[in-house]
């Protein structure tokens, strides 16, 4: 077997690749000449040695980032592995996204990786969000069943074609951004129009909040009840608006809004919450109670659709549990990082708990953070583990 430490780092170029597909919305939700079109235009790129003879491809798709740039892909493109970075109609920009399309922008580019790249191996990496879109994408690829969005808009990837990847690997991923961002909202909020009216039992960051850490068991209950109960007030506000603005019958059809305060969590303040090997009191954009009231976060700035589909905990299609439970046939690798400041430590065993299929394999990496940050060691024992995986399952030709 080879494995990354084997290995020189190899010589690779960074190719651009444009995939342009026609559509036709009922109104533009993207910016620019891209939402005028009648075109999607994908943008991606392919990272690989110029005498490249590999069969074998790994994609990477995160719903709204673009991944070229970060550790991950690029220690693989090192090892010696193609590596197609493929961004979504969504490029760094989350407002609008339906995670419906963006399982149809995935599925254009792993047959664009077959039919134009010429590759016999597609191998699917969710990395951090990029997860939950795998399992999503990989489930409906094998028994599609979705024809309309969480807001009832058409949207048909029973006859999209989508074709099954041929594995998924499972990094550094958390359940959903429903089901994360859900964990997430601060429940203190009462009036969604005023921040600043909270109550003072759920806020967590106050020196005047009745519960500090330790936080009990009955008061955690609570907290968690109280941040669903948020998401949903959200989401039937949402629904209402929506269908307020169809019986005014005007070309107003969709609405932005803003969510305050989404980076809220228990366990970021008392580590025998979910205890793991992460930081106390920071989270991976820094810490929690600066965040939680930044101008960046999960969601901090949506329309009226875009939150059904990809934050409503009870109505997106793009749940981690619930999608892994429809994944049937195909091998799959989890790798947990430990000390990851993004993913709670109950996410990737809930995931392995629900996957359908019987090829499935789970590797902890000890102390590793969300983006393997001065961590070389950890970061090359997770490319040895891929390479590993991927040689066994005759997905990489040795």
């Amino acid at each position: 077997m080879q494995n990354a430490s084997d290995m020189p780092n190899a010589e690779w170029t960074r190719t651009p690749l444009i995939l342009s597909f026609a559509d036709n919305p009922k109104f533009t939700e993207t910016y620019g000449f891209a939402g005028n079109s009648g075109k999607v235009n994908l943008e991606g790129q392919l990272l690989r040695a110029p005498d490249s003879q590999s069969k074998t491809v790994y994609v990477f798709m995160h719903p709204t980032s673009v991944l070229h740039l970060l550790p991950m892909p690029t220690a693989l493109a090192d090892a010696g592995l193609d590596i197609l970075c493929a961004a979504s109609r969504y490029p760094r920009n989350d407002t609008a996204l339906i995670f419906e399309k963006v399982a149809i922008d995935l599925g254009k580019w792993i047959a664009y990786a077959r039919r134009e790249l010429g590759y016999e191996k597609v191998i699917l990496v969710g990395w951090s969000g990029g997860g939950s879109l795998s399992l999503f994408y990989q489930a409906q690829a094998e028994n599609p069943s979705i024809t309309h969005t969480p807001a009832g808009d058409p949207i048909d990837l029973v006859q999209a074609g989508l074709q099954p990847a041929d594995g998924v690997i499972f990094i550094a991923a958390h359940l959903s951004r429903a089901e994360t961002l859900t964990e997430w909202l601060d429940p203190s909020v009462t009036d969604e129009l005023d921040p600043d009216n909270r109550d003072l039992e759920f806020d967590i960051y106050s020196p005047d909040c009745p519960n500090q850490p330790p936080y009990s068991a009955e008061f955690i209950v609570r907290f968690r009840e109280a941040q669903r109960a948020r998401n949903r007030r959200i989401t039937a506000w949402a629904e209402s608006e929506l269908a307020r603005l169809d019986a005014l019958n005007t070309p107003e059809r969709e609405r932005a809004f803003v969510v305050h305060r989404t980076m809220c969590d228990v366990r970021w303040l008392d580590p025998a919450v979910d205890p793991s090997d992460r930081r106390v009191n920071w989270t991976y954009m820094g810490e929690p109670m600066a965040v939680n009231v930044g101008p960046v976060g999960l969601a901090r700035y949506t329309t009226l659709r875009s939150w059904l589909s990809q934050w409503s905990y009870d109505k997106s299609n793009a749940k981690g549990p619930m999608n892994a439970a429809r994944i049937h046939k195909t091998p799959v690798l989890q790798i947990e990082n430990t000390a990851d400041e993004a993913v709670p430590s109950t996410h990737n065993p809930t995931i392995y708990e629900a996957l359908a299929t019987p090829d499935k394999e789970y590797i902890q990496l000890k102390g590793a953070t969300h983006y393997y940050l001065e961590q070389p060691e950890l970061l090359e024992q997770c490319i040895s583990s891929v390479i590993d995986w991927s040689q066994r399952k005759q997905l990489l030709a040795e």
